[in-house]
């Protein structure tokens, strides 16, 4: 593919392409994960429900949404693998997601239980194209420009999803400027926003961004045979990859963290006393910080060495959970979004580039389907932790301490991934910085 620069480049129409994917459905992630669907749910969906049935129907929604794309991401990503069907079952999911998050528009106040069910079927859409979409990186790019690549998809997704968030906060406050009665309108419209944000720019990878493809493509019913084969397969010589294995470990603890911060930072704001704005606010802040950020970390992972940038990115966590437990006023909580928003990006594209260095080309789906389920296992076990250890001492400040334990335990394993040049599985495992 003709580079748009120089031969010497590692942007090329290809790599755009992929990138934007991130920019689409970054959307679903900051509008409607972190932002507008938990307070809508609350305040909309299920006005006048008791405030701990509604704690619970969220937390059972991001729960189950998580377990189905843990239980099956790697069997589909074995299946993909050997059907060359990266591309066809990331759109299959994409698709999904999408509808199902313009679906929200339709549900009606106080119908909480349809607005669960959507937002459960279009969350497993989101989770699951990531799986395919991450492993399509393997075919756009060589290995020793992974680190940029990731970070320019990364760096999109913040800046792509904090401009449609910031439209989507400017309808809620001034919905009477857009034609709008009221902010529960614009709150709707925006998740038609959403989905038509996330269906446009999906567009240029349907397009442009070339599937790998296996010596000897199957039919869907064989690599359905093949896969399970395959997965079966990597489970008996897993002890064999250990480098591939304790990375692995060492990201579900520490992106455990990152993602706790990310889920937990609104309801940790409200349990403060802060006002609502402010936290929406800091979120905004986050996103834009986020887009020069993710670039500038994929420098330091090509000049340092990715693993060097990941334990700085460990290191800003560590002292960010240490300073928000003693947090007191609204200017900290600005603070500490400058600070996620400078690593938030970084430790996730340089851990995706990593990881990429380290696994089979031909299997590419199936161990980035191992890679999402231990992220996903994440966002069930972290909020969990910090929820049982603020029950158990009655002081929400303690929970959020207890991601210390995550940070540090996955900086220390982290230490010990030693990657080889060549697998004992296969001769295409990738060299590792």
């Amino acid at each position: 593919m003709k580079s748009f620069l120089s031969d010497r480049t590692t942007i090329n129409r290809q790599v755009v392409a992929w990138a934007f994917y991130d920019w689409a459905n970054s959307a679903f992630a900051v509008v409607v994960l972190s932002g507008f669907f938990p307070l809508f749910f609350r305040e909309y969906w299920s006005s006048g429900q008791e405030s701990s049935d509604i704690t619970f129907r969220l937390g059972i929604a991001n729960a189950l949404s998580s377990l189905v794309i843990v239980a099956c991401a790697p069997l589909l990503g074995a299946i993909a693998d050997q059907g060359s069907a990266r591309k066809k079952f990331l759109f299959v999911f994409a698709m999904m997601g999408i509808v199902m998050t313009g679906c929200l528009f339709l549900v009606g106040q106080g119908q909480w239980f349809a607005a669960v069910t959507l937002f459960v079927l279009a969350t497993i859409g989101f989770m699951g194209a990531n799986v395919f979409y991450d492993a399509l990186i393997i075919g756009i790019t060589r290995h020793e420009h992974y680190d940029t690549v990731s970070a320019l998809g990364y760096a999109l997704g913040y800046l792509g999803g904090g401009l449609l968030f910031a439209l989507c906060v400017m309808m809620t406050l001034y919905p009477s400027h857009f034609g709008l009665q009221g902010a529960a309108d614009a709150v709707r419209l925006s998740f038609v926003l959403v989905a038509t944000w996330w269906a446009v720019f999906s567009l240029p990878l349907l397009f442009w961004v070339k599937e790998p493809v296996t010596p000897e493509k199957v039919g869907l019913l064989q690599s359905a045979r093949n896969g399970f084969r395959q997965l079966i397969d990597t489970f008996h010589h897993i002890r064999q990859l250990r480098h591939v294995l304790l990375f692995l470990l060492a990201y579900w603890l520490y992106i455990d963290g990152v993602d706790t911060i990310v889920r937990m930072a609104v309801d940790y704001g409200q349990a403060l006393g802060f006002d609502s704005n402010q936290l929406i606010l800091a979120l905004l802040i986050t996103q834009f910080i986020g887009f020069p950020s993710a670039i500038v970390f994929g420098h330091i992972g090509e000049r340092l060495g990715t693993k060097t940038g990941i334990y700085i990115a460990i290191a800003v966590y560590i002292c960010v959970t240490m300073w928000g437990v003693r947090m007191t006023s609204a200017w900290e909580f600005y603070v500490l979004a400058v600070a996620i928003g400078l690593v938030q990006g970084g430790i996730q594209s340089l851990s995706r580039a990593y990881y990429a260095r380290m696994i089979p080309v031909d299997k590419a789906a199936e161990f980035f389907g191992f890679y999402n389920m231990l992220g996903k296992f994440a966002a069930v076990i972290g909020p969990f932790m910090v929820g049982w250890v603020g029950v158990l001492s009655g002081n929400p400040r303690l929970g959020m301490l207890s991601l210390l334990i995550l940070f540090i335990g996955g900086g220390v394993l982290l230490y010990f991934v030693r990657p080889t040049t060549t697998s004992p599985q296969t001769t295409n495992h990738r060299p590792s910085r």
